[in-house]
């Protein structure tokens, strides 16, 4: 099976609707934000919105060329890093007032053909990085009695589907995380959230279609509608800025007293 090693999202995807409109005001002004794999896809477009709303943006993403991109055209700064390392999070900023724990990869095969290499590796990016990097960035928010953590969780963070053992692990281990930095940061003025978007307009979403189709026995045509779109009431993958919509309200004022939660982007998948 292939593996698909890549921020979650597509860097020619485009930012329209509301995110990107401005319309939403500057009450980021003055915050600073770390975004991981904020050179594509979900990451950017969450890039994009904190920007737009007043925050300067840490654009953090392995692709040196796409994250500088993103970083002139939104007036952020480029950290290229790759959080396969564990000694990358040493090197990152701690001055961070909001962090948006989003990069991901995927690897899709059945648990007795799985490769342990690759659980791994989705376990380091996924779960531990998000670790290091929230320790690494509390001791600033705690001192000054105010943050956001929000961790770009999935579906799959509450529900299991067949061939995707490490993702789900990966994902359900980031919930368990972001309660416990919700516990621990109430008392400092510190939230941490989780958004549970389903499957999202992302060329991570479409580079598992030939995957998919190996795995249950069909037809690439029939992926979407069989196995990504058979659980969600609405028939449509959701769109990067959507999410990111998710994602700056629950860095604004209005969502303060919303902390150790999951809040599904799934159109009604979980409604099972």
């Amino acid at each position: 099976m292939n593996t698909t090693r890549s921020p979650e999202g597509d860097a020619t995807a485009p930012l329209a609707g509301p995110v990107a409109s401005g319309a939403a005001g500057r009450f980021l002004a003055g915050r600073t934000a770390l975004v991981t794999g904020a050179a594509s896809g979900i990451g950017r477009a969450c890039a994009v919105a904190l920007a737009d709303a007043g925050a300067h943006v840490y654009v953090l993403d392995v692709a040196k060329k796409a994250a500088d991109q993103v970083a002139g055209e939104i007036g952020g700064t480029a950290c290229v890093s790759d959080l396969a390392d564990p000694s990358a999070v040493d090197l990152l900023p701690t001055a961070v007032d909001i962090v948006v724990n989003n990069a991901g990869l995927q690897h899709v095969a059945p648990l007795h053909e799985f490769p342990p290499e690759r659980f791994a590796l989705i376990q380091r990016i996924m779960v531990e990085a998000p670790f290091r990097i929230i320790r690494h960035t509390l001791p600033h928010m705690y001192a000054q009695g105010w943050g956001r953590i929000v961790n770009l969780s999935s579906v799959h963070g509450l529900r299991a589907s067949p061939f995707k053992g490490a993702y789900v692990a990966a994902k359900h281990a980031m919930e368990g995380l972001s309660k416990v930095a919700a516990l621990e940061g109430a008392p400092h003025g510190v939230t941490s959230n989780c958004v549970n978007p389903g499957y999202v307009r992302t060329p991570m979403v479409e580079a598992q279609i030939s995957d998919q189709a190996r795995a249950h026995g069909i037809a690439e045509s029939e992926v979407l509608e069989r196995i990504m779109l058979e659980r969600s009431a609405i028939k449509r993958l959701i769109e990067p800025a959507e999410v990111a919509a998710a994602v700056l309200w629950l860095c604004s004022e209005n969502a303060g007293f919303v902390t150790g939660t999951s809040l599904p982007l799934d159109g009604g998948w979980t409604a099972h």
